[in-house]
């Protein structure tokens, strides 16, 4: 018997819990079809804040992978935007002609930003600020222009100001009004937010009308003008100033809207066979634009989808957090008080803490917290419940941990929770689904809750009660959180671990260290296969067999991937120096192959843009010159200044030593991207105070400074050792290089690796232990000593040649295809 058809429009957040929840209830009922107008998985679209603050990537936010809709039998049309419902023949068409029918359809099309309607809104370089193409185009815009401007106070406002600023943007924040984030916070709070991020270098124009956008010759933005006159430099202007439920498709399709898709208490649109769910849904007059409420929403569709019609959904009660790292901030209720209300407040600014809570009666209605939020959760609870709280009301301020056993405080906090009591308002997890997953899978770490139920695994803020519940639930069972964090989810164990027994062992194959240790998913994924690939031919140089793809695309090509699918090409020059013969032979390359772009790179090489992949050896064959390594967690450059041999400040010749180091570890991987840079003096002017190595030349020798960054969070080098000749530099630099190689975690940057084990530990191992500085010299020389240029050697390096080679269509399988 056929199954009913059920059709999703919108692939985000909203519509595919509603399918989560409907395949626990009915997993069997419907032939399940999703159009998604991104090109992409369900992704946490809460946390494109960190993604744009590069603190997390688009992989490490996605929901539900393609595997994910592949095993539920689940058919996506990615990348497909439905234009047309054809209510009387129940079917949706998509742009490109697609047509399904439906028996259900339900509506997740979300919401639209809001763009002022004020000239230059059209201009190159003016964005909202919705989806994952937004943050990835101010991502793009970071790497080529400086000054920013966030138009738009609110939540969102200032996450993309507070990314861009952590990116390097110079980013001034455009507010309408007096107080940030006026329908959050009150003005004492919002102070106090204002002030911690001037703090970080974010600019504010207060109290501003934004009159017009003007551009500059080439149609890009160039300013803001106010309606007084004035202006600001802008290069990139991204309007966050509200957003609009996207009803364009209901209303073609004759459907109610009122301020969103109108929709009853389950969910159901005036057509009985349509639903509308999220942020394009009108409740009671109200569309909601947070992840909670839409979850509740999902919860109660999926429950009249599955034919159980018992659901209803009765509307919700909001909070806030913002998601910028180190503030902490959380407001809900009516926290502005009013006739009628008493309020509590605590009041720290020195100790940038401030908390209100407002009062009707014996009931909280609203609280306001910044600076310290442990117990958000807590008060947004008894908010919820209409609970009495006269009986706590002294200890109310202080926390719920303050009150005794009676009032369910300290350790009885997680017990005394209800089971409906939202946990993780990020991914709509209440306490009994943690409860349920704990006992039905055996579940014993935070690890396993966060993969069976999601909770904590976004923004992190409600991980103390995850744990908490956890324990509640286990009891003396429960699994204290683990010492080292997995390498990935395939396995229990660390970094150290995996790495001491590929040495232990004398492990030379990825498929022995998975046998040996265990590996929970036979094959690995593309986290941990790169990272073991690593450790062995680091352990192993000699012995164990690289695996070419067990790398990145960018280290199987040997060429650094551009977004429009086309490769960079960097050769190497050593220490930043060339001569007229290879650049001859760089301009011929260009010519020959037509190159489009060429760039002179901030490590001082050169940089050729858009190579065809079928053009890469051809392209390698006739630089003939070494790879720059520039696409690989290898050394990439050492930066040179022109040092004692030109410059009349230069105290010693930092071009000699710079080549010396280049040519003796050029050929070195290591777990991340490696930069060095030599100034001939303190002026510093090849920059090498932020590099993973500097050397300053002084008058009486060299010193050496490790693990600085200048990458997105610009870290300062830390002074190492100073010594007197180049063979001393030579020697130091490459041992606490040796030494990153052989204890730095895969993906790990020397100043993330110096910060785990300490400088001190790092000085001990080179500086103070003169035999164990030169035998790790001694092992990193080893290492090198037969490794193969895989643009001169392919064979050696072992290139997988034929991934150049183009596929050849015949022109009949074109025409079946379209």
């Amino acid at each position: 018997m056929k199954k009913p058809s059920l059709v999703v429009v919108g692939n985000g957040m909203a519509g595919v819990r509603t399918l989560e929840e409907l395949l626990v209830l009915a997993p069997d009922l419907y032939d399940i079809t999703v159009f998604g107008a991104e090109p992409h998985p369900n992704y946490n679209r809460i946390l494109l804040s960190p993604v744009l603050a590069g603190e997390q990537t688009l992989e490490e936010i996605v929901l539900n992978d393609w595997s994910w809709y592949r095993d539920n039998g689940i058919t996506l049309h990615a990348g497909r935007e439905v234009v047309r419902i054809d209510r009387a023949r129940r079917e949706v068409i998509a742009a490109d002609g697609t047509r399904v029918g439906y028996d259900r359809l339900l509506l997740a099309t979300g919401s639209n930003p809001f763009l002022l309607p004020i000239p230059g809104r059209d201009l190159d370089g003016v964005l909202g600020y919705r989806d994952i193409a937004d943050t990835e185009a101010m991502i793009r815009a970071t790497a080529a222009h400086r000054h920013a401007v966030v138009i738009g106070g609110g939540l969102l406002g200032l996450e993309a100001a507070n990314g861009l600023k952590r990116r390097g943007m110079d980013v001034t924040v455009v507010h309408l009004l007096d107080t940030l984030m006026e329908r959050q916070l009150d003005a004492t709070a919002a102070g106090l937010l204002k002030a911690s991020l001037e703090r970080r270098g974010i600019g504010f124009e207060m109290s501003r009308k934004t009159d017009a956008l003007l551009g500059d010759a080439a149609g890009r933005v160039a300013a803001v003008r106010f309606d007084d006159g004035t202006e600001i430099p802008a290069e990139l202007v991204v309007m966050a100033i509200g957003i609009r439920p996207n009803t364009a498709l209901a209303e073609s399709a004759g459907l109610h809207c009122d301020r969103g898709v109108v929709v009853d208490d389950t969910m159901m649109t005036y057509d009985p066979r349509v639903y509308a769910i999220g942020e394009c849904a009108s409740h009671r007059g109200i569309a909601y634009g947070l992840v909670a409420p839409l979850f509740e929403q999902a919860r109660v569709c999926a429950n009249h989808l599955a034919r159980y019609g018992i659901g209803r959904y009765a509307g919700s009660a909001v909070s806030t957090r913002l998601k910028v790292t180190g503030i902490d901030l959380f407001s809900a209720g009516d926290f502005n008080g009013g006739d009628g209300t008493d309020e509590i407040i605590l009041s720290d600014p020195q100790g940038g803490v401030y908390k209100k809570l407002v009062l009707r009666g014996d009931r909280l209605v609203g609280a306001c917290l910044y600076g310290d939020t442990a117990d958000s959760a807590w008060y947004f609870q008894l908010l919820r419940e209409n609970r009495d709280v006269s009986a706590i009301r002294d200890l109310l301020m202080f926390g719920e941990a303050s009150l005794d056993d009676a009032g369910q405080g300290g350790a009885g906090r997680a017990a005394a929770m209800a089971d409906d009591a939202e946990v993780c308002g990020c991914n709509g997890v209440c306490k009994g689904a943690i409860v349920s997953a704990v006992r039905r899978e055996g579940l014993s770490t935070l690890e396993q809750v966060r993969r069976h139920t999601k909770a904590s695994s976004s923004c992190g803020s409600c991980t103390g009660l995850v744990e908490q519940i956890l324990a509640a639930t286990l009891g003396g069972d429960h699994a204290a959180p683990p010492a080292t964090k997995p390498l990935c989810p395939c396995t229990e164990h660390g970094h150290e671990a995996v790495r001491a027994a590929i040495r232990d062992e004398h492990l030379v194959e990825i498929s022995q260290a998975m046998a040996f240790l265990g590996w929970k998913t036979p094959d690995g994924c593309a986290g941990c296969r790169p990272a073991l690939n690593y450790y062995l031919t680091s352990t192993w140089p000699h012995e164990a067999r690289d695996e070419p793809q067990s790398r990145f695309i960018n280290e199987r090509a040997h060429a650094n991937i551009q977004k429009d699918r086309t490769y960079s090409v960097v050769p190497r020059m050593w220490g930043g120096t060339t001569s007229a013969a290879e650049l001859r032979r760089i301009a011929d390359v260009v010519d020959r192959y037509r190159i489009p772009a060429v760039k002179v790179t901030g490590g001082q090489r050169i940089d050729l843009l858009g190579v065809k992949k079928e053009d890469l050896e051809a392209v390698w064959r006739d630089l003939d010159m070494p790879s720059g390594h520039a696409y690989a967690k290898a050394l990439r450059t050492v930066k040179t200044c022109v040092g004692s041999e030109w410059c009349r400040f230069g105290t010693q010749d930092s071009t000699r030593m710079g080549v010396e180091l280049e040519r003796a570890l050029w050929r070195m991987y290591a777990p991340h991207k490696v930069k060095l840079a030599v100034s001939g003096c303190p002026r510093n002017c090849a920059e090498s105070g932020i590099k993973d190595v500097g050397v300053i030349g002084v008058e009486s020798g060299w010193e050496i400074h490790v693990a600085g960054n200048g990458g997105i969070r610009t870290e300062v080098a830390q002074f190492f050792c100073k010594v007197a000749t180049h063979e001393e530099v030579l020697e130091h630099a490459g041992a606490f290089l040796q030494l990153y190689r052989e204890e730095g975690h895969y993906l790990e940057r020397t100043v993330h690796f110096v910060a785990r084990v300490g400088l001190d530990y790092c000085k001990r191992r080179v500086v103070e232990d003169a035999d164990g500085r030169r035998a790790l010299h001694a092992r990193l020389q080893d290492a090198l000593r037969d490794a193969p240029d895989p643009w001169h050697q392919p064979e050696a390096a072992r290139v997988d040649r034929r991934q150049f080679q183009p596929i050849p269509i015949a022109l009949e399988e074109v025409t079946d295809a379209g």
